[in-house]
This record gives C-alpha cells, sequence and structure tokens, in this order.
C-alpha cells in the first residue's frame, strides 16, 4: 500500500523540485518538521518547533507556507533576518516551487525615510553631530532615487548613525494625514503594500504592535491571515516584556523640546513662553540626569525618588511640561507639527507620572542611565496574561513558534509558560551535523571561577595556547562589556593574528572583514551571540568567557525572582538557569553551521564541571566529545588541517 506523501514533505524529498536544484539534500529533520507545520495549518494549531542548526527550518515553514495559499505572517527577531529572509530565503522557494504570492516586507517606522523630517532638518540646519554633515548629504543623495524609502538600502549610513532619528518619524511626532508628503509617505507606501499580500515578513515588536492595535502596527495586519509563523521564537517573551512596558527618556524628552522649538520658531514666534518652557526642557533634563548620580546604573526607581534632589528636577521637568502643554493648546492651529506636539507632550506627562508615581504591583519600575542621558522604565513582572489577551482574537489561525533555542533540558516549558501556552503540539529536532567527528567541547582545568579577582589574567592564559593550535579564526564571546575590553586591550600584542572588536564598526561589515581575513580574532558580547553566520574555515573556534547568566542586580530579574519566590516557586532552577542555558546554546550555535565545519567550543567557565547545573548546560549542548586538556584540542586542529 503506497503511502501519502503531502506535498511539502514531497518538495523537500529526495525527488522534489529543491532536489533538482543540485546542491540542495533531502534532511529528514526538515522534511519532518515541514509536515509538523502543513498540519497546524491546515488545522489551525498551535505548535512550537526547535530545529537545531542545519535542519534548514526557514525552508521548512517557508513551503507549507507558500503550498497553503493562504495569507501567512512571518515574524523574526531582527531587521538583520528580516531582510534575509524576504531577500534571499523567500524568492529563492518561490522560484524553486513556481509560485508568485503577493509578498511585502513591514519594518517598523523608524526604518524609513520620512521626507518631511528631511525637509525639516535640511532647513533648520541642526545636526546632532559634525561628521552629520557627511550623512546627512549620504541620505540625501540616496533619497533621490529610492523606491521603498527603507534606510537599510542606503548603504553609507551605519545602523546607529545618529542623523537617522532626525530624517526618519516617531509614532509621537509623526503627522499622519495632515503632513504635506502623506500621499508620498514611505511608511504609509510599506503599510498598503503589507495589507495586499500574500506573505508578510515582519519583525517582532512590530508583531506585537499589531497585536495589541497600537500605532506603529495598525491593527489591520492579522486579523485576515490563516498562519502567523513566529522565527526566532525565544526572543519573544523578551521582546514582550519591553513592548508591554513603557519608557520615558531623556532622548524622547530631548527631541520633543527640540522638534517643538523649532516649529515654534516657524510657526508660532509670537509664542515666547512656549519657546521658553521647550528651551528650559534641556535644563530639566539635565538636573535630572545629575540627581541620578554620575556613575552609569541600572537599578530600582523607587528608593531614588525618596531623594529630595531628585523630587525637585523631577517637579521642575513637571512644570516645564505643563508650561509646554497649555502653550500648546494655544498654538496647536498653527501647523501640523504643532498640533501633533500637543499629542506628544500630553502622552510624555502621563508616562511620567504613569512611572514615577502610580503603584502597581504587576510591573517592576527601574531606571537606566548613561554618560549623558537616562531612561525611566516600567515593565511588567510577566508577559503570558497580556500575550494570551491580545492574541485570543486570532485563535482561528495557526500559530508556528520556531527557533534553534527553545528546549532546556529536552524539555520546552520554560518557554511555553513565559508566553503563556496551553498544551500546544511540540517537536523537538536534532541538528542533522556530525558532531561527534566535527566539533570538540573543551573545559580548561585550572580555571579559577569567574569571580575570582584574576580570572580575566587566567582566562588569558588558558586562550593563548587554543588560539595558536587554531591558528586565530575565532570569536571570543563574552559575557560582559568589561571583559571585552579588557581583552580587546590586552590580547593584540599577545597574538600574531588581525583583532577585530565589537563597536569598531558596523556588525556586517566588522563579519565581513573577519570572513576575508581569513586567521582574525573577533571579540564581541550579547549582538554577537546569536544571528551571525560564519561558515568554512574563517571560524573555527567559539571562547565564551563564562555561563551566561543575567547580572545579579539586574532590577528587573530581582522583582522577578521575588515574585517567583512569594508564588512557591525556585528563582534560580525557574528563571536564571533556563534563560543561560537558552543564551549559552546561542552562542555555541556560532560554531558548526555546516555539514563541512569543524571546530573547537571552549567554555572557560569551571562550573560546567564543579557545581550540579553544569550538567544541565551539558546536556542541552549538541552532542559533542569533551575534553579538559590542551593536547587534545591541539591532536584536533591537526587532525581536521586541511
Amino acid at each position: 500500500m503506497n503511502q501519502v506523501v503531502s506535498p511539502s514533505a514531497y518538495s523537500l524529498g529526495p525527488d522534489g523540485p529543491f532536489a533538482e536544484q543540485g546542491a540542495f539534500r533531502a534532511r529528514p529533520a526538515q522534511i519532518e518538521m515541514a509536515q509538523a507545520v502543513e498540519t497546524a495549518l491546515q488545522q489551525r494549531l498551535t505548535l512550537v518547533v526547535e530545529a537545531g542548526t542545519g535542519t534548514g527550518k526557514t525552508f521548512a515553514y517557508l513551503v507549507p507556507a507558500l503550498l497553503a495559499g493562504e495569507r501567512v505572517i512571518i515574524s523574526t527577531g531582527t531587521k538583520n533576518l528580516q531582510d534575509q529572509l524576504y531577500h534571499r530565503d523567500l524568492p529563492t522557494v518561490c522560484d524553486t516551487l513556481n509560485v508568485k504570492p503577493k509578498r511585502a516586507l513591514l519594518k517598523g517606522r523608524s526604518n524609513y525615510l520620512c521626507s518631511y523630517r528631511l525637509e525639516q532638518t535640511q532647513q533648520t540646519g541642526r545636526l546632532p553631530t559634525k561628521d552629520s554633515v557627511r550623512s546627512l548629504r549620504a541620505v540625501e543623495s540616496w533619497a533621490r532615487g529610492t523606491n521603498t524609502g527603507d534606510l537599510s538600502e542606503c548603504i553609507a549610513l551605519a545602523d546607529d548613525d545618529p542623523i537617522v532619528s532626525f530624517v526618519t518619524s516617531t509614532a509621537e511626532n509623526c503627522l499622519g494625514g495632515e503632513c504635506p508628503h502623506y500621499q508620498d509617505c514611505f511608511v504609509v507606501k510599506a503599510r498598503r503594500t503589507a495589507m495586499d499580500a500574500d506573505i508578510v515578513v515582519v519583525n517582532h515588536h512590530l508583531l506585537l504592535a499589531d497585536l495589541a492595535l497600537k500605532e506603529e502596527g495598525f491593527g489591520e495586519l492579522l486579523p485576515g491571515a490563516a498562519a502567523i509563523i513566529i522565527d526566532e521564537a525565544h526572543q519573544l517573551a523578551e521582546t514582550a516584556s519591553n513592548f508591554f512596558g513603557q519608557t520615558v527618556s531623556s532622548r524622547q524628552l530631548l527631541e520633543f523640546a527640540r522638534d517643538t522649538e523649532a516649529e515654534t520658531r516657524a510657526h508660532a514666534r509670537d509664542q515666547d513662553e512656549l519657546l521658553v518652557a521647550v528651551q528650559g526642557i534641556g535644563k530639566s533634563v539635565a538636573d535630572v540626569r545629575l540627581a541620578l548620580g554620575m556613575d552609569r546604573q541600572k537599578a530600582p526607581l523607587l528608593p531614588l525618588l525618596k531623594k529630595r534632589d531628585l523630587q525637585t528636577a523631577l517637579a521642575e521637568l513637571g512644570e516645564r511640561l505643563e508650561l509646554a502643554r497649555s502653550q500648546l493648546e494655544l498654538a496647536a492651529d498653527r501647523s501640523e507639527g504643532l498640533g501633533a506636539a500637543l499629542g506628544r507632550v500630553e502622552a510624555l506627562q502621563m508616562k511620567l507620572i504613569s512611572i514615577t508615581e502610580a503603584n502597581d504591583a504587576d510591573n517592576v519600575r527601574w531606571f537606566e542611565t548613561y554618560k549623558q542621558g537616562f531612561a525611566f522604565n516600567s515593565t511588567p513582572l510577566a508577559v503570558a496574561e497580556s500575550f494570551q489577551r491580545q492574541t485570543a482574537r486570532y485563535r482561528n489561525a495557526a500559530w508556528v513558534y520556531t527557533s534553534a533555542t527553545l528546549t532546556v533540558n529536552q524539555k520546552f516549558r520554560h518557554f511555553t509558560d513565559q508566553l503563556g501556552l496551553q498544551s500546544p503540539m511540540t517537536l523537538a529536532l536534532d541538528s542533522p551535523f556530525d558532531y561527534g567527528n566535527q566539533a570538540l567541547l573543551y573545559i580548561p582545568n585550572g580555571l579559577p571561577d569567574p569571580d575570582a579577582p584574576h580570572y580575566l589574567e587566567a582566562l588569558m592564559s588558558a586562550t593563548l595556547p587554543v588560539l595558536q593550535a587554531s591558528q586565530g579564526r575565532a570569536f571570543l564571546l563574552f559575557t560582559s562589556y568589561r571583559a571585552l575590553e579588557w581583552m580587546a586591550r590586552e590580547l593584540p600584542s599577545q597574538i600574531p593574528y588581525p583583532v577585530l572588536v565589537q563597536g569598531s564598526q558596523p556588525r556586517n561589515r566588522l563579519l565581513d572583514t573577519f570572513r576575508k581575513l581569513g586567521n582574525a580574532v573577533l571579540l564581541g558580547t550579547s549582538s554577537f551571540w546569536e544571528g551571525v553566520d560564519v561558515r568554512g574555515e574563517a571560524l573555527s573556534l567559539v571562547v565564551i568567557d563564562k555561563l551566561p547568566f543575567a547580572a545579579p542586580d539586574d532590577p528587573v530579574l530581582r522583582a522577578r525572582q521575588d515574585a517567583c519566590r512569594r508564588n512557591g516557586g525556585d528563582p534560580f532552577n525557574d528563571m536564571q538557569l533556563p534563560r543561560a542555558v537558552i543564551t549559552l546554546k546561542q552562542g555555541a550555535g556560532r560554531l558548526i553551521r555546516d555539514v563541512t565545519d569543524t571546530g573547537v567550543l571552549m567554555i572557560a567557565d569551571p562550573r560546567l564541571i564543579t557545581r550540579p547545573y553544569g550538567e544541565v548546560f551539558r546536556r542541552s549542548l549538541p552532542p559533542m566529545p569533551l575534553s579538559r586538556q590542551l593536547s587534545d584540542v591541539q591532536r584536533f586542529f591537526l587532525r581536521h588541517a586541511r
């Protein structure tokens, strides 16, 4: 009796259209995932899939999504992954399957050029830095030829260039239908295209905005979707935690003051009191920053609110905002910008009062200071209830959550509990890579615990001979900027290989340089632990300085631990350990990216061996041989030398 083969399984199988491409090879785990996604889409189920590195999870969900012939929303963790999925993977699968759905890429408004803001910046001539003149010219030149307004296309512009906030809009300062450029607005065009598309690629923040019917989304994207597929799903709970909270920052306040002053000078020069109010906001912001203390901090807000100088500074800031609000009421009809400014100041007032004065047991109120700025935050203790309330409206759609790192100790509970998922289908697929032969896990003997006084010196001593054996070709991943900065100072004089440091140039350019050099050593922190794909010999060693437990003084973590303890839970095993395991799996996943890759994963933390929880970490890593001897590392590299 012939077994019925699903369309997705056939397409990805040895006789399907992908196999005809030559370089493609059928993978059983990929086919199994594709069948599970196909079933979820057909039966409108919730599916959670951990697909190990090399499974080919992107094709495994794209194939059934495209063959379903229904509207599908795909959400990724970052803009880089969005671009990769939309510009590379999606066209490849469409061409291979010979399907032609309407496709759309939709990002948040801060990714699109705002013609009105560009025009205002040109007219006022007020720029954030001296170098911004060059950046503005690059934007102006690119703007004359762009069809999408997506700033990622402006290759001369770094993601973190200060000029970006001067040529893009926010939900607060957008003029909406009153804007003189509304008919040609790139954000509006992108949204219209998305509304008419069969396959829409978004990111997690935009997905959550649409779920919550917030302005950043537009509340019309999801209702017509048959399925929502969430890639890099391990990031979703953290994104939701930030999204469902509130923030008032010095940047928001100063941008409001800057924009309002420019609008006032252009359209209401006689409103002297308005100018005085907005010009005074800068001083009030500086006074608040001073009252928070000069050191960079991240701490609970409530104890600090008892300080008299902070109370005084906040009261003065509140008075400035109220004066600006009352004067804007008089001037709002002078221009679209002044009308928008009235809404902005009212929103800032409400959030500032909510964060600094409200008594809400379900949220953590905390602050963070930077060199010259600050942010006041209110973050929910848990997001499961909010997330389930928002998704309840779309029960008739299939929900697929996938990532290479969702399980802890082979269990999905940590992930499903965070989002409040009740009894979903689950599927854990191991990587097809032969880790037994392709990789080695090295935990050096003799290292002190990471909190020892001279740990970084010991880490350097243990790393140097391994770098010699690997001939560079390494990522050194750190859990703190302090450790990275120390190694960036000390390492270059100790090795004959190029040393690249995170932040010295944009991430993509840094990775391109790393690949081209072929023997470089790249030092990175959190942003290099995931979403980075370097295949081949250029990366043959990944060194992780220590187990990535969250900082114990993190105010949100501490509050959540207290809540967990009050509810009878175990904060370490229920929260800290699972989070650290997921992060370690992400970092370890940088090493082997292809069937021909080989390499050593060095974790310089003896707690993997000496503490009981070390076994949970080891069991969650790919099944590679473990050694504590440098000689085994040296033999491994000699055996795999090309």
